[in-house]
This record gives C-alpha cells, sequence and structure tokens, in this order.
C-alpha cells in the first residue's frame, strides 16, 4: 500500500476546514473562556449588609474582651478605651481622610460603597450592646474569634469592590499599584496598630490580639489573591 504524501497546501486546507474553534488544544487558535458574570446591585447590598454585620460582631466580642485588631478599627477601639468614646462615632472620624484617599485612587463608586460600609459597621455595633448582655468573656477567646469575623467581612467587602476604609484601602491599593496582596500589606499595618495597644492593654491581652490580627490576615492571605477570584464587580 502506498501512503499518500500530505503537502503544506493540503494541511492548509485541512486546518481551514477545522475553523477557528476546532485548533489543537491548548494554541494560539484555542477558545477564550467566557467573562466572568458581574454582581448585580442585589448581590452587592446583600453582601455589604452581611459583611458589616458581621464585622460589626467581631468588633463587639473584641471591645467586650478588652482586645484589639488592626487597621482603623483597632486605631478606634484603642482610642475608645483611652477615651470612653464611643467606637462608632470614631470609627467614623478616623476613616475619613483614607475615605478619600480610597475615592481618589478607586473611584467614586468605590467610594461610596465604602462610606456605606463604615456607616453600618458604626451602626451595628450601637446596635449590640442593646440586645446582648456580655457579663463576661475570655479575653484570648475574643481576640482571636473577633478577628476572625472581621476577616471574613473584609473577604465578604473586597468581593464586592469595597471595603471597611482605612488602612483596608491602603492594602487594596497597594495589591492594585504594586503587585503586592493585600494579606501582607495589612499585616504589617497591623502590626504597627497592635504594638501601639501595649499603652492600653496588658501583654497578655496585646500578645492574644495579635495572634487574632495574623488569623485574620491569614484569611485574606489564603482567599484573596488578585486573579484567583472570578466574580466579577460592576463598574464604578
Amino acid at each position: 500500500m502506498v501512503r499518500s504524501r500530505s503537502t503544506p497546501s493540503s494541511d492548509k486546507a485541512r486546518r481551514d476546514a477545522r475553523g477557528p474553534h476546532e485548533a489543537q488544544p491548548g494554541g494560539a487558535g484555542s477558545p477564550e473562556l467566557p467573562a466572568p458574570p458581574r454582581h448585580s446591585w442585589v448581590e452587592d447590598a446583600v453582601a455589604t449588609l452581611t459583611g458589616t454585620f458581621v464585622a460589626s460582631i467581631g468588633v463587639f466580642l473584641l471591645h467586650s474582651g478588652g482586645a484589639v485588631t488592626g487597621g482603623t478599627a483597632g486605631l478606634s477601639l484603642l482610642v475608645s478605651y483611652a477615651s470612653g468614646w464611643s467606637f462608632a462615632v470614631l470609627f467614623v472620624l478616623v476613616n475619613i481622610p483614607f475615605l478619600a484617599l480610597g475615592v481618589w485612587k478607586r473611584g467614586i463608586g468605590f467610594g461610596v460603597r465604602t462610606l456605606v460600609a463604615i456607616l453600618l459597621v458604626s451602626a451595628w455595633t450601637e446596635l449590640h450592646p442593646l440586645v446582648v448582655e456580655m457579663p463576661r468573656i475570655d479575653s484570648v477567646y475574643a481576640a482571636l474569634t473577633g478577628n476572625l469575623l472581621v476577616g471574613i467581612s473584609m473577604l465578604i467587602l473586597f468581593r464586592h469592590n469595597a471595603s471597611m476604609g482605612g488602612l483596608n484601602t491602603l492594602a487594596l491599593l497597594a495589591q492594585d499599584v504594586l503587585g503586592w496582596r493585600a494579606g501582607y500589606v495589612q499585616l504589617a499595618l497591623d502590626t504597627a496598630v497592635i504594638v501601639a495597644a501595649l499603652t492600653v492593654a496588658s501583654p497578655a491581652i496585646v500578645l492574644a490580639s495579635a495572634a487574632g490580627a495574623a488569623l485574620l490576615n491569614l484569611v485574606l492571605i489564603m482567599n484573596h489573591r488578585p486573579g484567583r477570584y472570578l466574580g466579577g464587580v460592576r463598574p464604578s
């Protein structure tokens, strides 16, 4: 039997007959994956309510146990312990300059969503003491569980193009501009805040708070990598 030899012209004809979508797997002609669906405004709204509520429970546990966390929430807790001022008021005031930075770098849509998140966290934290009595809570449990809940809430908000302002915004900007993971940036900033907590809390509580902050950032490091999450967000 005599085999027929393929010629360059016949090879080209076969490739043309297959069409652009039948190219070899992994080749330049492979069909592109469809763009991921974008979050609807309803999904963004529900995520904002859920994320801020979870964050406020975390802050409530931290405050009840005399523990701290990083970020502007940690700064607000520290000032609250030292001055007796309301956390809700301090949280809004501390976040104002960082909110302006977020609007400048990430757009008005991000700023509006972040402002809503800040106000909701403040409002939720005022609600919990009215409906929950907390006679005693272990400081280590409060530090670990409170920080874990705050980390989960940040993850929810990040995935819907929002944050709780402050150092969260700086972490996201560092990820956008420099390519640094938000979790690592947040960890460095949180370390500075927690070291400052030694001025108002015992070393044991500060140590437990540091472990809690590490847990918070571990949540972000493992679950918020650029390009991994395919859920889209609506343009700002």
